[in-house]
């Protein structure tokens, strides 16, 4: 049986497996913040510095795994700045089985910056010409392995996980669903039609290292999707504040790709999905030790109230007019 947990992961599993590749380390392993699955740094014997990603069992296949890596390649190789992985022996994915468990892993080489400004307006122009030209690459072909952002698979499916959730306080319940039952029905009404691409799926700051520009890493979250999820978690701050970012953003992207202005209407509905489908990541993952060490404060009275009321305040942001171009 299939252990999603990584139990069986220890640090001589990890040496056993990056052996098998002919990889020797020279340091220790400096574990990375990654939750979803396992990533380490080290140093190896060749004095190169690496970044080994094991995959959390169960949640992709090796299709989609494997095209997450093509598209990592077919950036790289359009000169945008992406951590991609490295062929090992002429593979990128590579296993590691332990006690009927498969260790998926990958290797990466170590790259170093500090953590994008998202209040910074001109690192807001090259995250806009860099995502444009993401995309002026991605809209070539779809994927075939990956889903699409959907309300299924992201208000639907979560509601499932919260309802049968211990981890919500009883006496809360009821206030809960009270807010997330309109907030999905508004957002699934807001969220129409719209022309998918190839996304990187998760931009945000803690994704994009900066050194002389930006450089985009991780890309476990790459799917199907409209072009605006790549660039809306770019906004922060207030209305005005986040009109003036949208207006540097979109600007830049359409040097170098056309941006539907359509799709403005979809931000708040994919920030609300966001919001639902990360609580029922969280209880979904809760079995993972991991997980309780790392998010103590998500079994608390204290969470589930705030995030009522931060529910209460994304229902009132779906029925206000959407952001606008021309600040």
């Amino acid at each position: 049986m299939t252990d999603f947990t990584f139990s069986g992961l220890s640090p001589d599993t990890i040496l056993d497996a990056l052996e098998t590749q002919g990889i020797f380390l020279q340091s220790g392993l400096l574990a990375l913040n990654s939750y979803e699955n396992r990533v380490y740094q080290f140093l190896a014997e060749d004095n190169q510095r690496y970044v080994v990603k094991f995959y959390r069992p169960g949640r992709w296949s090796d299709a989609q795994i494997l095209e997450e890596h093509s598209f990592a390649q077919e950036l790289l190789e359009n000169e945008i700045p992406m951590a991609a992985p490295l062929a090992l022996n002429g593979q990128t994915l590579h296993h590691f089985d332990v006690e009927g468990t498969d260790y998926r892993f990958t290797l990466f080489p170590s790259v170093g910056g500090r953590q994008f400004e998202n209040d910074n307006l001109d690192q807001l122009e090259w995250m806009g010409r860099f995502i444009g030209r993401i995309h002026r690459v991605s809209q070539s072909k779809p994927f075939q392995h990956r889903p699409s952002i959907a309300v299924d698979s992201y208000l639907d499916a979560p509601k499932q996980v919260l309802e049968q959730s211990q981890l919500l306080p009883a006496h809360l319940k009821t206030a809960f669903f009270a807010i997330l039952n309109p907030v999905i029905e508004t957002t699934k009404s807001a969220f129409c039609s719209h022309d998918n691409i190839r996304l990187h799926g998760d931009c945000h700051p803690g994704n994009i290292l900066w050194r002389d520009g930006p450089t985009f890493v991780d890309l476990d979250d790459a799917r199907m999707g409209p072009a605006i999820q790549d660039l809306w978690m770019m906004l922060s701050g207030d209305r005005q504040q986040q009109l003036l970012q949208l207006d540097t953003l979109v600007e830049a992207y359409e040097e170098f790709h056309t941006f539907d202005t359509a799709q403005l209407s979809l931000i708040e509905p994919l920030r609300a999905m966001r919001m639902v489908h990360y609580m029922a990541w969280l209880s979904h993952r809760w079995e993972d030790p991991a997980f309780p060490r790392a998010f103590p404060w998500f079994a608390e009275d204290k969470y589930w109230e705030g995030q009522i009321l931060a529910l209460k305040e994304q229902l009132a942001a779906l029925n206000e007019p959407p952001l606008k171009l021309g600040f």
